[in-house]
């Protein structure tokens, strides 16, 4: 107990100085993933003198840091996003994953002489993008929706294969012909799992008035744990199962979306900062002269050879314009993933993982700091800049249970076509209505003749058999205005 208010303090202002270099990262314009890593060396051995020599501990907090942050992703990724996007982004997850493995493998197997497993191993280590940087990096890059849907559906999904080929190529086992089912079983079950609980868990927390909106977050994140836990269980693929629960939930009828959302956000921020400084304090900075030299020639294999040879293979049959291609190459991000993956074969004890770890790091810090700091003038460059679209109306809602009712928060984005919509045009179905009007911070009960405005706050009470049609009603003036119908907007 003497030591609590020391592990609190210290904990809580590790806490505010990550706070603080988000901030500082978008002043000086690298990610701020690198000054979390450097927090940590700064508490670590060399440092304040924290020591963590457990590579098991190290390899359980990061999976669990990972899920969280997977969960983060899928609920905050629009499905409308990512559904153009669905191809590419499952070839760049598995096809792409797979080459870059073996491009990667046979390379460091040639220059370094390492076995061929452990050079397959370093290949698919080396070879997931980091969902926390590219969550973090490229949703301020300033890129199209169908451009970024695809590198954030890969980041989510290719984690997955990944995670299974570590375990395999670092278990004891010989590989035999069993080796490719046990990839598919893991992954089709694990993806079966993962839609399932994020359904159920949908339809149930639509029907359940629970006594305080902060269960909500907290029950929507149990379902996508309890997915990883439930893909672990089936001997499948856990990670899968968690970005996919998190994707359906995420883009379901939730009640307090927003609330779910927000909780999300800052679960991952709080995943992502503890992750990079308990691999900051994991690190020996002693080590890390030797492995410069490892850790160039391993990025440059990456990110010159196999990165750029994968993507044009897995992009092949869906005919995507050269200059996307060279930003799908460059924005394959690495951060905390392939340094928690490092960590399964150090805890079995593999020969060389402790270079590999060590070589990891290197490459993740240099590698993050060139790509981070150039994506944004790259994508000038490419032509890829888009304007910035106008914010999706937001459609919060909370059940009503014993009225057999809903209550919909309706928040109207600037750019909306709601705006100087008169309440009578909203034609909201028999059932439904407007009740309240929040604007400039004062509520008032709207008229039919009350024009809606940008930012306004509209509360909608709906029986729970017109929910659905009242909400299409409203994002289809959302979209083309008062005459939506006869512009064939149907809201869905």
């Amino acid at each position: 107990m003497d030591q609590l208010p020391i592990i609190l303090g210290l904990g809580a202002a590790v806490l505010l100085a990550a706070v603080v270099a988000v901030r500082v990262s978008i002043t000086l314009g690298f990610p701020s993933l690198v000054l979390y890593l450097g927090i940590g060396v700064l508490l670590g051995e060399e440092g304040f003198g924290l020591r963590l020599d457990d590579p098991e501990l190290t390899q359980a907090l990061g999976i669990a840091a990972l899920v969280m942050i997977l969960t983060e992703g899928g609920l905050t990724t629009r499905w409308s996003d990512v559904r153009p996007s669905l191809g590419p982004g499952i070839a760049l997850s598995t096809l792409s994953v797979g080459v870059s493995v073996a491009v990667t493998g046979a390379a460091m197997w040639w220059l370094l002489g390492l076995d061929w497993r452990v050079a397959l191993l370093w290949g698919a280590v080396l070879s997931s993008t980091d969902a926390a940087a590219v969550f973090s990096v490229l949703r301020g890059a300033g890129i199209g929706r169908r451009l970024r849907g695809t590198l954030e559906l890969e980041s989510g999904l290719n984690d997955a294969p990944v995670y299974i080929l570590v375990v395999l190529l670092a278990s004891a086992e010989p590989m035999t012909l069993l080796f490719p089912l046990e990839l598919i079983y893991q992954l089709v079950v694990g993806g079966a799992i993962g839609v399932g609980l994020g359904w159920l868990g949908a339809w149930t927390l639509r029907r359940a008035a629970l006594p305080a909106t902060g269960l909500y977050p907290l029950a929507t994140v149990a379902v996508c744990v309890l997915a990883f836990a439930s893909g672990q269980l089936a001997e499948a693929s856990g990670l899968l199962a968690t970005y996919l629960s998190a994707l359906v939930l995420g883009n379901a009828r939730l009640p307090h979306r927003s609330d779910t959302v927000s909780f999300a956000e800052g679960l991952g921020w709080l995943s992502q900062i503890g992750l990079f400084v308990l691999l900051g304090v994991f690190a020996a900075p002693q080590r890390l002269l030797d492995a410069i030299v490892p850790g160039l020639i391993a990025g440059a294999v990456l990110l010159l050879l196999a990165r750029p040879l994968s993507v044009v293979l897995a992009l092949l049959p869906f005919r995507v314009p050269l200059r996307e291609q060279v930003f799908v190459s460059w924005a394959g991000l690495r951060g905390a993933v392939p340094i928690v993956l490092a960590s399964i074969p150090l805890a079995q004890g593999i020969d060389g993982a402790d270079r590999l770890v060590d070589t990891v790091f290197v490459l993740v810090i240099v590698f993050t700091l060139v790509q981070g700091a150039t994506m944004t003038p790259l994508v000038r460059l490419l032509g890829l800049a888009e304007r910035a679209e106008p914010r999706a109306l937001e459609v919060d809602a909370a059940p009503l249970d014993e009225l057999g009712a809903e209550l919909l928060q309706v928040r109207i984005q600037p750019g909306s076509r709601l705006h100087g919509v008169y309440l009578a045009e909203l034609r909201l179905p028999k059932g439904a209505s407007v009740s309240l009007i929040v604007r400039g911070g004062k509520g008032f009960t709207p008229q039919d003749t009350t024009r809606l405005q940008e930012r306004d706050q509209l509360l909608v009470v709906t029986t729970a058999r017109v929910r659905d049609a009242a909400e299409r009603r409203i994002r289809a003036v959302d979209r083309a205005g008062r005459l939506a119908r006869w512009r064939g907007e149907t809201g869905g």
